[in-house]
């Protein structure tokens, strides 16, 4: 095969990459736009057996838009391409000195059941206090994460069961400030 024809196979696959890591990118940044009171959080499908977790092209997501000050935390979110008829649940995951496992302390913020097209949408106003919360989380911000519901105790508000690859994870940590004290 010539010089020529190996180098327009080679551009042909980084192209293909680019436009296969461009919808998720146009999704556009995790933030609170300018002075609003609202934000805005991706999740994203990672690939942990990269060491830098890669966002799976392609892949499931989920945006969740939430207020960034309330008494309670009030969010909507919606996430798309998970496996029809698997049941999710949204959780605050703080991180702790040692990475102690099975995690305590997690928040269960929502639970749904993925719709035939494999669509979640869980809306809700829940009491979660600060986030991240400064007495339990060793980061600057929240993480946010949706898992499988059967690998999680709400009750015992403890994650035991491990499947990252059926997760979605945060883009970006996010801060809210509970104006209940």
């Amino acid at each position: 095969m010539s010089g020529n024809k190996v180098n327009l196979i080679l551009l042909a696959l980084v192209l293909c990459l680019v436009l296969a890591v461009v919808p998720v990118v146009a999704k556009g940044p995790s933030r609170v736009a300018g002075n609003s009171k609202m934000g805005h959080l991706y999740l994203v499908e990672k690939n942990p057996a990269d060491p830098n977790w890669p966002a799976v092209a392609g892949g499931a997501w989920g945006k969740m838009t939430y207020r960034t000050t309330a008494p309670k935390f009030r969010f909507v979110f919606n996430s798309h391409a998970l496996v029809p008829g698997q049941d999710y649940t949204l959780i605050y995951y703080p991180d702790k000195e040692g990475n102690p496992w099975p995690r305590a302390d997690i928040i269960c913020l929502g639970s749904d059941r993925a719709d035939e097209e494999g669509n979640v949408h869980i809306k809700k106003v829940v009491d979660t206090g600060d986030l991240p919360n400064p007495e339990t989380d060793i980061n600057e911000g929240a993480k946010i994460w949706l898992v499988l519901s059967d690998d999680i105790d709400c009750d015992e508000e403890m994650i035991f069961g491990w499947n990252p690859t059926e997760y979605l994870f945060e883009y970006d940590l996010i801060m809210f400030d509970s104006t209940l004290d």
